[in-house]
């Protein structure tokens, strides 16, 4: 009896989470789906590919995104294994710093930024592609804890020593030692850094910068239905990316562990 009443619970926990996450989006696909009278129609969703700007603009928060992942990658995996190694007294500090985006606004972020870009601007161009500086300092929190639960959950010392031990570089170590084994970490960063970035609005348009979000708001003003059928795109994509961070994580949790009896 009290296994059927947890399952019930369950049922209904999910079936009104799934209402609320879901009946937005339904209204929205019927929103953007209204022809003319009464009848249903495609246009706002062909006239995402009939609009140039907006296609540009898609194609640099897809480029943006993929730039400020990697850029957050590649200075967080060295910098938290290498104090974890060997400056653990540095370990609160950088984490401090690294959360400290998370307690500052947006906005409060662009009056600081603002000075920088004008020099930024000035010796890269204002190519849209410098706001992955920006948009790195955005996601470092979140980068930060999935990559320090990867990090938490091996033996990271036991392992570079030993790969030490046998000869291998700093280097070779981070590569093909601490990379792989964090991989499902790095995966849920890239992808919660991924989704942060697509949908950020205020930074971009303070800073004049054309992103997807930007263009939405200008479409709202003239084409409702296509700036509706963007957002709906672009809230789909996002879920896609949680449910595959979900996914990668079941997978994770399935194998066997690393160095588990059964596999000596």
């Amino acid at each position: 009896m009290a296994v059927t009443k947890r399952g019930i619970t369950r049922s209904a926990v999910l079936l009104v989470l799934g209402a609320y996450f879901l009946l937005p989006l339904v209204a929205m696909a019927e929103f953007s789906t209204r022809g003319a009278n009464g009848t249903r129609s495609l246009e706002s969703w062909s006239g995402i590919v009939d609009d140039p700007d907006l296609v540009d603009a898609i194609l640099v928060s897809v480029q943006l995104a993929v730039t400020s992942s990697v850029l957050v990658l590649v200075l967080l995996v060295p910098t938290m294994a290498w104090i974890r190694l060997r400056l653990p007294g540095l370990r609160r500090l950088v984490e401090f710093l690294c959360l400290l985006p998370v307690a500052i606004p947006a906005i409060v972020l662009v009056v600081g930024l603002a000075p920088l870009y004008a020099w930024v601007d000035h010796f890269l161009g204002d190519s849209p592609l410098t706001l992955t500086f920006a948009y790195a300092v955005l996601v470092l929190p979140f980068a930060y804890r999935a990559i320090d639960a990867g990090l938490s959950a091996i033996d990271l010392r036991t392992l570079a020593e030993a790969a030490r031990g046998l000869g291998a570089s700093w280097g070779t170590v981070l590569l093909r030692v601490v990379v792989p084994n964090i991989r499902s970490a790095l995966i849920g960063a890239s992808l919660l850094s991924v989704a942060l970035v697509l949908g950020e609005f205020t930074i971009a348009s303070l800073l004049n910068f054309d992103t997807v979000q930007v263009r939405v708001n200008l479409l709202g003003k003239r084409a409702a239905g296509v700036s509706i059928a963007v957002s709906l795109l672009s809230l789909l994509f996002a879920f896609a990316l949680l449910f595959l961070l979900s996914f990668v994580g079941r997978r994770r949790d399935a194998s066997p562990a690393n160095g588990s009896p059964e596999e000596g």
